[in-house]
């Protein structure tokens, strides 16, 4: 089956028609991948922002990278792949970027020399990518409200992460960052939730509301 052939469809996480993916009727269908790559960024940017608020000490950063190697890099970067397959491209682009984050983050941290890194640098690469989440924010206006929600946020965490990062840092500024991310945590798992349990209910429990296109 050429991938041309399956109705595409955004990252608006509609409730499928038959929770089986189709093998009730005896034709095989991609699951929607979209839950896994939520469900992997929230997870991850949950831990990391706890830590960035300063609810939890920095001391115990080392927890995050785990996540962001296996559940926020390659679990969310499969199911970038796999977005490619059901035609999404935003899903693809989304997860597949957001999932080479994670992996860099790790890289970074665990395999990069400390002196090969500075604040500066930390700052560049963290524009970047709020750049990158901004404009990702503009195509999201085109899937739901939930998913939105999550890439406004996402956008202003990097923001603030980026600026606390600039010159001698800024603490507070960064820990107001690691809130806004624990925000962006909890909107990416409702979206998650949400197309779990429509499509398992296969009618909409949980509304992410749908934009105008």
């Amino acid at each position: 089956m050429e991938a041309a052939n399956i109705p595409p469809r955004e990252a608006d996480l509609a409730p499928a028609p038959d929770p089986t993916g189709g093998r009730a009727a005896g034709v095989w269908a991609p699951a929607d991948p979209g839950p896994l790559g939520l469900a992997g960024f929230a997870g991850t940017t949950f831990v990391l922002s706890v830590i960035n608020a300063n609810l939890v000490s920095e001391k115990g950063s080392g927890v995050v990278l785990g996540l962001a190697l296996a559940y926020g890099g390659i679990a969310q970067l499969l199911a970038g792949m796999w977005e490619f397959r059901t035609g999404n491209t935003f899903g693809a682009v989304a997860f597949s970027s957001f999932g080479a984050f994670w992996i860099s983050f790790f890289v970074l941290l665990r395999l990069t020399p400390s002196g090969a890194i500075t604040p500066h640098a930390v700052s560049l690469y963290l524009w970047m990518w709020a750049i990158f989440t901004a404009y990702m924010f503009l195509a999201s206006l085109r899937t739901t409200a939930a998913v939105a929600g999550v890439f406004l946020l996402l956008t202003i965490t990097f923001i603030l992460l980026a600026i606390g990062d600039m010159g001698s840092g800024n603490k507070s500024i960064t820990h107001a960052g690691g809130f806004v991310g624990i925000a962006t945590a909890i909107v990416a798992w409702y979206a998650s939730f949400a197309a779990v349990i429509n499509s398992t209910f296969g009618r909409v429990v949980a509304p992410v509301v749908p934009l105008k296109r």
